[in-house]
């Protein structure tokens, strides 16, 4: 069997199996394609339907690429928990089951440039709440030379996950870790808060994935409606904010929820390759105001 063959049925095992996508991938194809490429032991990018990849492969690599299909059908796990890898915009992050596996659309709007007209000139303190395996404080450390990033977290075993990706890109100097509940342990004040916070409502929680419940539920369930973590969020935000700071928060698809619980914030929402509703930019002004009138 030769690499097109094995990917083009590796990628039919996985739609007959009903697997869940969305953890770097969204689809079957792509999903095969990562998995047998990083099984092998090839680039990533390698274009899996070039004639020069019609060599038969070794009987013994075949078989363990579709062990390792049936694994990721049989254990529903994300295909990043048994790669323990991630890409971000490029860059690559390890992640294993102690962490949420990073996807935020934060990333986006980082590596477009897109909140760069929002931010004050002399930036230098980032904080990412919820930092999870560090990989939106690394994006932004890497995007803006001159920034210190903390990250917090409440789960010990995201920070330990988050510490392994600090050292690997080599910014243990510029990013450091706390544990934290909310900005309980947040030190001072900062110029931009990212956060990708848990925002996930019972009913939808109730109803995800197996692929999904396999990751800490900590990161993604926050009540009934989904936005317990950030009416706390909202209320400390302010105190531990410089004059011309903003937030940038993701909420994904609860922006029906979202407005129900802040109708009077003044909200920026940003364009994502997901659309235009699910992360938003906040000044210190448009939070305090916008507390003010709740």
């Amino acid at each position: 069997m030769n690499l097109p063959h094995l990917v083009a049925q590796s990628a039919q095992q996985l739609t007959q199996a009903q697997v869940a996508f969305g953890h770097g991938t969204t689809n079957a194809a792509d999903e095969a394609a990562w998995l047998v490429l990083w099984k092998l032991g090839l680039p990533l990018d390698t274009d899996v339907s070039d004639e020069a990849h019609s060599i038969e492969l070794p009987a013994a690599q075949v078989a363990s690429v579709q062990a390792f299909i049936e694994r990721r059908i049989a254990s529903r796990k994300p295909a990043a928990y048994l790669t323990q890898e991630a890409w971000l915009q490029g860059v690559s992050f390890y992640i294993d089951e102690r962490a949420i596996v990073p996807r935020s659309l934060i990333a986006e709007v980082l590596a477009e440039g897109s909140i760069d007209p929002w931010l004050d000139p002399n930036t230098t303190r980032v904080l990412d709440l919820c930092t999870g395996n560090g990989s939106l404080g690394i994006l932004a450390a890497l995007a803006f030379p001159g920034i210190t990033v903390l990250g917090l977290d409440l789960s010990k075993d995201a920070l330990a996950v988050a510490q392994i990706n600090i050292e690997r890109h080599g910014l243990e100097g510029r990013m450091t870790l706390a544990e934290s509940d909310g900005l309980n342990h947040a030190d001072g004040v900062f110029d931009l808060i990212l956060c990708n916070p848990p925002y996930v409502n019972a009913h939808s929680m109730s109803e995800l994935p197996a692929e999904f419940k396999a990751e800490p539920a900590l990161a993604l369930a926050s009540g009934d409606d989904g936005m317990d973590f950030i009416r706390q969020m909202l209320r400390d935000a302010p105190a531990h904010m410089s004059e011309h700071a903003v937030l940038v928060l993701e909420i994904g698809h609860e922006r029906d929820y979202f407005e129900t619980a802040f109708p009077f914030l003044d909200v920026v929402w940003l364009s994502t390759s997901a659309g235009d509703d699910q992360v938003l930019l906040l000044t210190r002004q448009a939070i305090v105001e916008g507390a003010n009138t709740q």
